[in-house]
């Protein structure tokens, strides 16, 4: 549903405009709301509500026993926050989050099928440049799974 790599940017009062073809996505899909929270690799994930739904029913399924799961659990439910977009397509990006995902100005939204990443510009570039020679290796091993 959510797919490409674009360049924006936080503007002063801390609000990050969507790509417009997320915007249509989401308007396609009847999609209102949506949850941002801490994700993995310095970036931040935003999930719609029913995406958001799915995930929350996985990891509560996850034994609490587990100091892994919990610690997880804690992060990842704790740094969520449902965002509903403006008019001009903004979201209120809270700085906790900005903080997490070490974002001061710059962004790259990376559509990852059923989530959006919101990275600092520099730690995209970064995992990018280390992750792209080794695409290859990685699909052939995924592939062969």
């Amino acid at each position: 549903m959510f797919y490409g790599e674009y360049l924006h940017s936080i503007d002063r009062k801390g609000r990050l405009i969507l790509p417009s073809r997320f915007r249509e996505a989401a308007k396609s899909n009847f999609i209102e709301k949506f949850f941002v929270t801490r994700g993995l690799d310095k970036c931040l994930f935003m999930f719609s509500e029913e995406e958001w739904r799915l995930q929350e029913q996985k990891f509560r399924t996850a034994s609490f026993t587990k100091p892994q799961v919990r610690a997880f659990n804690r992060l990842f439910f704790s740094g969520a926050v449902d965002v509903a977009p403006d008019k001009q397509g903004r979201i209120l990006v809270p700085q906790y989050l900005k903080d997490f995902a070490e974002i001061k100005k710059d962004v790259v939204i990376v559509g990852v099928s059923n989530r959006i990443e919101i990275w600092s510009r520099d730690i995209w570039s970064e995992f990018y440049n280390n992750s792209r020679p080794t695409f290859e290796e990685i699909a052939d091993k995924l592939m062969d799974a």
